[in-house]
């Protein structure tokens, strides 16, 4: 019998145990959890402790940080590395990654706004500062709205929602945490489009819970949150929002 792909992925700093809130852990995982789905591959996930990785993943990849992609025994390391690897030579990958240049320029650089509006803006005053992060997601979802499909290129999913969606849902959660800024709830396409997602098993399979999206976020940019989140029972928010259609 064939070897199943072993998906390294980080685990949470809070307990050592459960998925971190890595993105490309995520992305990577939720592609290969779709080709899982249909049976072009199987699948093994292991999380790794980075503060205490085992002795023999140590010995293999000594300081390197997942993900990681083991294919027959071959170790692929490196973001762009999986991506291709997934591309050209997981079976059945190649359906996931589809040419869309709209949707490739439409989604490019959300986090990086994200990540500016939380560190750069110390008000809790969102109205100018989140302008640039509301433009964006605010053209998002006037694309879905116009475009009419259940994910950004069409009814089934593709690459591109893998890596949108655990994006949106880094800035649900700590655009919230250290910012109180929620996403609005007039942006229904969006909304919908996370509501489709949500409803997927490889979207939660892989989701983190909201206490490790924080503590990525804290720990990544240096941020300081009053909440205990270590000593919280994880909590997962994939629901959606009484939208106003109005």
């Amino acid at each position: 019998m064939e070897k199943p792909y072993l998906d390294y992925l980080e685990a949470s700093p809070i307990d050592g145990r459960r998925k971190g809130a890595c993105l490309f852990c995520h992305e990577y995982f939720m592609e290969l959890y779709l080709l899982a789905e249909l049976k072009t591959i199987s699948l093994k996930v292991t999380t790794v402790d980075m503060q205490k990785p085992p002795p023999d993943f140590r010995t293999n990849f000594e300081a390197t940080h997942p993900p990681i992609l083991i294919d027959r025994g071959i170790a692929i390391l490196e973001n762009e590395k999986i991506e291709r690897h997934i591309m050209k030579n997981v079976p059945g990958g190649h359906n996931l990654f589809v040419q869309d240049k709209e949707v490739a320029t439409l989604i490019e650089n959300l986090y990086t706004k994200f990540k500016s509006y939380i560190t750069k803006y110390e008000s809790t005053d969102t109205n100018e500062a989140s302008q640039p992060l509301l433009s964006q997601l605010m053209k998002i979802n006037d694309f879905l709205a116009k475009r009419g499909t259940r994910f950004l290129t069409g009814d089934t999913m593709s690459c591109f929602d893998c890596e949108l969606m655990p994006r949106l849902q880094h800035i649900r959660i700590g655009a919230k945490a250290f910012r109180n800024f929620e996403i609005p709830t007039n942006f229904t396409a969006l909304w919908r489009y996370m509501s489709n997602m949500y409803e997927l098993e490889a979207f939660r399979q892989s989701c983190p819970a909201d206490q490790d999206i924080i503590s990525h976020i804290k720990n990544q940019l240096g941020l300081r949150t009053k909440a205990r989140i270590e000593l919280e029972t994880p909590v997962f928010s994939i629901s959606t929002p009484i939208l106003n259609e109005a």
